[in-house]
């Protein structure tokens, strides 16, 4: 823990409680159990001037081991408990250190017995019987032992902690990264490796309002754009490292000495992360003012876990790719049947923009209304099936013709049903029921109401709005005012009721999106 601070370290104490936290860093805190005064006193005494790496001792006194169990109870800074056996009992202590591991299940403080009735308390039994850790008699104790005893006593404790630190870290570790490869996207993952990099470092307990830092991804060469961050980096967010004035241009060349050596690890004190990637990009993180005490047995932890985001971020980045690749893939397929009956690609286009507004709107979560935005190119990919003199046909289509023209929906399940990718299963599902209508007046299977799969009834809106306001070979656009009383009229006939409210209260959007795209 620090013990200085500069305006740019933003530390800011809430109240008395974090300053107290802070201060338990800064001693050791020893509790004299024992019922004579001038026990208490000579061992203040004695130990007045004692030190434990760069720490000395805070003494706190009870005179009842009643008293003692309140003050344990109540707090769990204590290292040694110096612990008289004869108070009000004849085995008070005794019965102490049984509650102190029974009870309050603390296994780390170090009990020291002292008793000046070793009758009472044979040290064979008591060893053998209790667990405490050292067993003095006091008309044997020298100043000099008293030395030796509480310098092995808060060597246990520190390196019991340390053990459990690494435990906590390893569970932390372990949850972590599960929880980083559910992250989806890069900027997420960034994030989320920022979050957990400061809980490892012990950051996020501590009587810091804030903690700074910052995740930086390499666009070329020698540009990184800051794409998740923290604390008084939080504005630098999308900006490119170099420009960003809230990062210290003394920083700068701790992350360059990171790329360089091609390694995570402390440098000044300062924390940088490198993570390459199978793709040659570069990953960074800082954190700034983090070196610790400890800092053998963090950076070993923070190893660890670097690794696992490592292949946490080149899982996201393959996987981004596969995606992007399914959307480019999808979208052209759009493209090539719009274009192939004489529709502009913006309808493809403005019907997606409208599916995830819309599914916006519903409350869906974003990932949601990605997945319906990208998955709605292809709705009328069955059209591919259909004969140009149908499709293309400038008049009134006949019966026979309109039966034909209705099995689109179907060629086009036909054709994505197979695959295995969430998108084109989703494509499938929206190309074969969005001409299904919410009172079973539909096709191809005459589905009613929630039967119809969410993002086809979002779709279904989303299309016929759109496809009433162009131009076609077979119709002139219909005016705003006669589409949206179209729609009013078929709201519970056609169109999901909770679909049309939430297609008014982005209408504002909508209007936006049918703008940006016009028709040319």
């Amino acid at each position: 823990m620090r013990n200085t601070m500069d305006n740019n370290d933003l530390l800011v104490f809430a109240d008395e409680e974090p300053k107290r936290e802070a201060e338990k860093d800064s001693f050791w805190h020893v509790l004299i159990v024992d019922d004579e005064e001038d026990i208490h006193t000579t061992t203040r005494l004695v130990l007045d001037d004692f030190e434990f790496e760069g720490k000395k001792l805070k003494f706190t006194s009870a005179y009842t081991a009643d008293e003692a169990y309140r003050l344990l109870k109540d707090e769990n800074d204590f290292s040694v408990v110096l612990l008289d056996v004869v108070m009000e009992s004849n085995h008070a202590g005794l019965h102490l250190a049984n509650i102190i591991r029974n009870e309050l299940r603390n296994n780390f403080i170090r009990i020291i017995l002292r008793t000046g009735q070793p009758g009472e308390a044979p040290e064979r039994k008591v060893i053998a019987e209790y667990d405490i850790n050292d067993y003095k008699n006091k008309a044997e104790l020298t100043s000099q032992q008293l030395f030796t005893c509480m310098y092995s006593a808060l060597r246990s404790y520190r390196d019991l902690n340390i053990i459990n630190r690494n435990r906590n870290g390893l569970q932390n570790i372990i949850e972590s990264t599960a929880n980083l490869f559910k992250r989806q996207n890069i900027e997420h993952l960034a994030q989320g490796v920022l979050t957990q990099v400061i809980s490892l470092l012990g950051l996020e307990n501590s009587y810091y309002i804030s903690t700074s830092g910052f995740t930086a991804s390499q666009k070329n060469n020698s540009e990184y754009e800051i794409i998740a961050a923290t604390g008084r980096f939080e504005s630098c967010t999308g900006a490119i490292m170099d420009d960003c004035k809230p990062i210290p241009q003394e920083v700068i060349p701790f992350l360059k000495e990171a790329v360089e050596k091609g390694q995570s690890g402390f440098i000044g004190k300062h924390y940088v992360g490198y993570f390459p990637t199978m793709k040659d990009k570069i990953h960074l993180l800082f954190v700034e003012n983090c070196r610790q005490e400890n800092e053998n047995a963090i950076e070993s932890l923070l190893t660890l876990f670097n690794h696992n985001a490592g292949i946490a971020f080149d899982n996201v980045i393959l996987n981004k790719e596969i995606t992007d690749t399914q959307i480019d893939i999808i979208y052209r397929l759009g493209e090539v049947v719009e274009s192939r009956s004489k529709e502009t690609a913006f309808h493809v286009k403005r019907v997606a923009e409208y599916t995830y507004t819309i599914a916006r709107a519903l409350g869906l979560p974003v990932e949601e209304a990605e997945l319906y935005k990208m998955a709605s190119h292809m709705h009328d990919i069955g059209k591919i099936g259909i004969a140009d003199s149908i499709l293309l046909k400038p008049g009134k289509l006949s019966e026979d013709e309109r039966v034909i023209m209705k099995t689109h929906t179907d060629i086009g399940y036909n054709m994505l049903k197979a695959s295995s990718r969430t998108m084109l299963k989703t494509s499938a599902v929206i190309a074969r029921e969005h001409h299904e209508y919410w009172d079973g007046t539909g096709y191809p299977r005459g589905l009613m109401g929630e039967e119809i799969h969410i993002a086809a009834r979002i779709v279904c809106l989303a299309d016929i709005y759109d496809a009433l306001c162009s131009k076609r070979v077979y119709k002139q656009p219909w005016s705003e005012e006669e589409t949206i009383l179209f729609i009013k009229q078929n709201t519970g006939k056609i169109f999901d009721p909770a679909i049309v409210d939430a297609f008014f209260r982005v209408y504002k959007r909508i209007q936006e999106i049918k703008e940006q795209y016009r028709d040319q």
